[in-house]
């Protein structure tokens, strides 16, 4: 290290900077501790109002007692999270393929949007509970829960990939037009990675609501055996009383949302991070 180098690493902080950096390491910490107490804070009231007022066990288990259930019953309650994980990556992911093929199309043809767009919205607002046993009829179980899980998860992606790629700058458009640009040289290097963030945000929605989908379908169906998800574990809990593990079965679900999310947060992050307004840190 040179003479200049050590002057300047003894040379004290400004105290703009100091304070900016201290800020962020309390913003760093805030952001997981106070919801960590917020959440041990819920947990601990949850425990008083059961013991202080005497509820027994199969009205409102205590919180020692979900998660003594969940331990005990880890290999069932495992298994079935991970059948209703499948449904719900299969139904996301076809989500996507579907929602952005489709999104694609409709920005090629103005005829296809205004013929289709309104049935993708109807599919939309019409309850998956409502359509679920129709379905079941005509497929099979498994593949019944994987398009209602589908029809849940569909639609943010085709509605937020198609504003993205409407939302393209008309002066960058003109600029392809005026260079000569074909219409798969505009839609790969400019509509594409224009609608990116939008996407993304469609995606974050759509993984929770593929599982959502996935739930809602298996409550549907009633399946049991070795091919049970966890919405079929809730109702067999219901029906035996035993209550602790319907909390414990709602936790792991509430538990595989939050990852979900998260993980669709990440992909977003590492996508948009280094060029994307939303995505840049900026010193406050």
């Amino acid at each position: 290290m040179s003479i200049a180098d050590e002057r300047l690493a003894e040379a004290p902080m400004d105290p703009e900077e100091a304070a900016r950096q201290r800020r962020q390491r309390r913003d760093r910490i805030g952001r997981w501790l106070v919801p960590l107490v917020v959440g041990a804070l819920a947990i601990w009231g949850w425990d008083r109002i059961v013991v202080v007022n005497e509820i027994p066990h199969y009205i409102l288990p205590r919180p020692g007692l979900v998660a003594k259930t969940l331990w005990i019953d880890w290999a069932t309650l495992a298994s079935s999270l991970i059948i209703t994980l499948k449904v719900a990556c299969a139904a996301l992911l076809a989500a996507i393929i579907g929602g952005v093929g489709i999104a694609v199309l409709f920005t090629q043809s103005r005829w296809l949007e205004m013929a289709l767009y309104p049935y993708a919205v109807i599919l939309q607002v019409t309850p998956v509970i409502s359509i679920a046993p129709l379905i079941l009829i005509y497929m099979d179980t498994v593949p019944a829960i994987i398009l209602c899980a589908w029809i849940v998860a569909f639609f943010p992606i085709l509605s937020n990939t198609t504003l993205g790629l409407n939302s393209t700058d008309h002066n960058l458009r003109d600029l392809f037009t005026i260079y000569g640009a074909t219409r798969w040289q505009r839609l790969r290097f400019l509509q594409l990675p224009s609608a990116l963030p939008y996407f993304l945000g469609g995606l974050r929605i759509a993984g929770g609501l593929s599982l959502i989908g996935a739930v809602v379908a298996e409550f549907a169906a009633g399946t049991g055996g070795m091919g049970a998800g966890l919405a079929f574990r809730i109702l067999e809990a219901g029906y035996r009383l035993n209550i602790p593990r319907m909390f414990a079965a709602l936790f792991l679900i509430a538990g595989a949302g939050v990852a979900i999310y998260a993980l669709t947060s990440f992909i977003s992050h590492l996508l948009l991070r280094k060029w994307h307004e939303s995505a840049i840190k900026r010193e406050v």
